[in-house]
């Protein structure tokens, strides 16, 4: 059986996308002057961003775990992803900050990781059943 035909394929995309929200909002709060001064971007954008990324995982992880899954609250989480990665792109190009190459990298990640996710997210939405509940 592939993963992709797994009935919990889903959920583990969402267990991912709250992991990587988890790991990266926790990275930039505790060690948020360091990533401030490696990355050249404001403490305040670190700070703000890594407390709303430990929400965002708390609720993803929260759906995730609930039965049955509610297709309407997963497909705010693809909107919430690709407008995350348009955030980051945005960011990079509005001139607003001027990240170091590792600053660049870091929001670029970011952006690519949550795009993946949304894809992956999408794919799962498309294999879940029609009647509105995965």
């Amino acid at each position: 059986m592939s993963i992709f035909a797994s009935p919990r394929f889903l959920r583990h995309v969402l267990l991912a996308d709250a992991a990587s929200c988890l790991a990266t909002g926790a990275l930039q709060l505790a060690f948020t002057g360091s990533l401030a001064q490696l990355l050249n971007l404001p403490p305040s954008l670190l700070t703000g961003s890594g407390w709303f990324l430990l929400a965002y995982a708390a609720t993803v992880a929260f759906v995730a775990t609930r039965e049955p899954l509610h297709r309407p609250i997963v497909w705010l989480f693809v909107v919430g992803n690709v407008g995350w990665a348009a955030g980051c792109g945005a960011l990079l190009a509005s001139g607003w900050v001027a990240p170091s190459a590792l600053g660049v990298a870091w929001v670029a990640a970011q952006a690519v990781t949550v795009v993946v996710l949304a894809e992956l997210q999408w794919m799962g939405l498309r294999r879940a059943p029609v009647a509105g509940w995965a």
